[in-house]
């Protein structure tokens, strides 16, 4: 069956791609969400005052890949002990966050949560979970951003 996840985890680029690349993935759109904006643009987002996160959106096969794994992988490429904040990315759009989608998806990212703080994390993980609200897809240019600039840069 089909399921989806919304994960922030610093600039949408990045993250989509490093998902894309997960057998189970069906698609991934990037867009912005947890803001009190009704259809942010990026210039809006970027200005740090509407509360939006950059978030990836992802399609997912659950028979093929679970939401544990897909938070395993989250945990695995970005910081989750840095508040606002991944590399020289700074401002609440750049949050950890996980947008669930239901008490299921609640439950498992406070399990992982807690496992990660008692294993790895020393109790520092800031990521934040929220309930899943309007979901505004990212501007076009931004969709696959990286496999874009790849393959404008192999064909020049």
């Amino acid at each position: 069956m089909n399921e989806k996840a919304i994960l922030a985890a610093g600039c949408f680029w990045g993250i989509e791609e490093k998902f894309n690349s997960i057998e189970g993935v069906i698609e991934t759109e990037v867009g912005y969400i947890g803001g009190k904006l009704i259809n942010p643009s990026y210039e809006d987002v970027c200005k740090g005052d509407t509360y939006h996160a950059e978030a990836v959106r992802i399609f997912f096969d659950d028979s093929k890949l679970s939401f544990d794994h897909l938070l395993d992988v989250f945990f695995d490429i970005h910081d989750p002990t840095t508040m606002n904040r991944q590399g020289v990315d700074i401002g609440t759009q750049y949050r950890s966050a996980i947008f669930y989608q239901n008490d299921f998806q609640k439950l498992s990212s406070e399990n992982k949560i807690k496992e990660l703080n008692r294993s790895k994390f020393n109790n520092n993980i800031v990521t934040t979970l929220e309930y899943s609200d309007d979901f505004w897809i990212a501007e076009e240019y931004h969709q696959k951003y990286l496999k874009k600039k790849r393959f404008n840069f192999f064909t020049k």
